[in-house]
């Protein structure tokens, strides 16, 4: 993309809800061609690279539990819980990935409610789940994360728990360069301005948030949980692949994702 189509600046709710909203509608295609395989269509990968939630067991105990899956994409998480026994519940902005969903449901007979949603107005009502989560959904691209944090505690019973997976924070002093090109520091770890891809007339067209570990732990607290556990999955040996600026170059040296694994505190 030309560089005066990216920016690094502030972004009003409206727009940050349409650019993503968008972006994702338009792109659903070509995201599950190029990821779709890496993703699976009934498997709970948490991140580029490859964590999966069989192995990791984030979520604690599934069977039975009532399990939104926030940002679900095209709902392969949410599929793969299904086969373990829980009831989820798949939401996502984007019409586009939840056609996918809707066609992965057809082709494996694993069928998921789909909810089309904001994440910053969750349509259910209080201590409706049992368990949220999400792998890269959602929490980059809202514009209130914070609130974000408050929606997914009121539809979580007590004793709930909500876990989620993003760009490790410190990934946002680089450039977004699986090679040598991202190994150098450019950007202040402490500047929060999203990074913006606009069209010609300067509208935002995909939007996507930067915050801190700390900015993530104050959220997370001020919604009411308590942080059980942030997740920095290595680099595992052998594992070759690119997937943006995700690679073996960089997932070597310096952390890609982090998982945060919260709950929302028993009454009383």
């Amino acid at each position: 993309m030309d560089d005066d189509r990216v920016t690094r600046r502030r972004v009003g709710a409206g727009e940050v809800r349409r650019a993503n909203r968008g972006w994702w509608d338009a792109d659903a295609d070509a995201y599950q061609a190029e990821h779709g395989a890496f993703l699976g269509e009934v498997d709970f990968v948490w991140c580029p690279e490859g964590l999966r939630e069989a192995d990791a067991r984030l979520l604690g105990e599934v069977t039975g539990r009532r399990i939104l899956e926030l940002g679900c994409g095209a709902a392969a998480a949410a599929r793969w819980l299904a086969t373990q026994g829980a009831r989820p519940v798949a939401l996502d902005l984007s019409a586009g990935m939840l056609r996918h969903a809707a066609e992965a449901a057809a082709r494996t007979g694993v069928r998921v409610p789909l909810v089309q949603a904001d994440a910053l107005a969750l349509p259910f009502a209080d201590a409706a789940f049992d368990t949220v989560c999400t792998a890269f959904g959602a929490i980059p691209f809202v514009d209130d994360s914070a609130a974000a944090m408050r929606e997914v505690a009121r539809v979580l019973r007590p004793g709930g728990r909500w876990v989620f997976s993003v760009t490790h924070p410190m990934r946002w002093i680089f450039l977004d360069d699986p090679g040598g090109g991202g190994l150098t520091a450019v950007h202040s770890y402490f500047d929060r301005s999203p990074y913006v891809e606009q069209d010609e007339h300067g509208v935002a067209t995909y939007v996507e948030q930067h915050r801190t570990l700390g900015d993530r732990i104050r959220e997370l607290v001020g919604a009411g949980f308590r942080l059980l556990d942030l997740v920095e999955p290595e680099w595992p040996a052998g594992h070759e692949g690119i997937w943006g600026q995700w690679s073996p170059l960089r997932g070597r040296l310096f952390p890609g994702t982090a998982i945060f694994v919260a709950e929302k505190p028993a009454a009383g």
